[in-house]
């Protein structure tokens, strides 16, 4: 892997694992559990054209590429920076002739703006409602984190365009969020059939929930045993990562992916 990389004002240079570097900016949302976590639900479809709505940094689709669970990704980001960045990261990282950046909203995406129809939509949305909760000085983290260029309505509807019957759309919301998750995936014909609650601890409520919904697919949910991601390490307030955690982050995996 390349080791010089020119960055620009504002960024940095994060390592993933042995096999990834990320350039990120200081006022945007870094990567983060939820996205690692995103992708490694994902069950692999080596030869699938997949495509991932609110890019960011392009980690997702990094993370999707460099595992092989995919074979080309196009990310959709609305924000002409990231959507640069991606195409950086991809670059960087050897993936540019698997990741593709577009630069669109995705509220306008529709089947057309595609050669093929992706068998895979993946999102990592905006967790709060526009307004709501802190308010970032950077626009770029605001908009990261809030609803502001579409809602969970309307990152369900663009998936449901995209998609053919069959098609997969697999997503990272707030467990609080659960009832509206839900009822946009199923106003576009996306129903929910695998899902996760991951907790900070044993003794946490959910903070996330991953979900896989299937386009024009019969009810019937599977409920995975919830991931606990720490576990007491001994000492005062120390804590370690739980040997579930330890093999979902080693193998960028879930347990049920095959």
């Amino acid at each position: 892997m390349e080791k010089n990389v020119a960055l620009l004002p504002g960024e940095r240079l994060d390592e993933v694992n042995e096999n990834l570097r990320l350039i990120q900016k200081k006022d945007g949302l870094t990567f983060g559990t939820d996205a690692y976590l995103l992708a490694a639900f994902v069950r692999p479809s080596p030869s699938a054209f997949a495509v991932e709505l609110g890019g960011g940094t392009g980690i997702v689709s990094l993370l999707l590429a460099k595992t092989g669970k995919v074979g080309s990704v196009a990310a959709v980001e609305i924000q002409p920076s990231f959507a640069d960045l991606i195409g950086r990261n991809a670059a960087l990282n050897g993936l540019e002739q698997q990741i593709c950046p577009v630069c669109k909203d995705l509220r306008e995406i529709g089947a057309k703006d595609f050669s093929a129809t992706p068998t895979l939509v993946v999102a990592n949305p905006p967790y709060l409602a526009e307004h709501s909760g802190k308010t970032n000085r950077a626009p770029e983290k605001e908009i990261a984190r809030h609803e502001c260029f579409g809602d969970i309505f309307d990152f369900c509807a663009c998936a449901g365009r995209l998609l053919g019957s069959g098609g997969r759309f697999v997503t990272v919301f707030r467990a609080e969020r659960l009832s509206d998750l839900y009822s946009a995936l199923r106003e576009n014909r996306l129903e929910p059939k695998r899902t996760v609650f991951v907790h900070s601890d044993t003794g946490a409520a959910p903070c996330m929930v991953l979900t896989e919904a299937v386009k024009d697919a019969a009810p019937g949910l599977r409920v995975l045993p919830p991931l606990f991601l720490y576990e007491p390490a001994g000492g005062k307030n120390a804590r370690q990562m739980t040997p579930t955690a330890e093999k979902i982050y080693a193998a960028c995996a879930f347990p049920d992916a095959e």
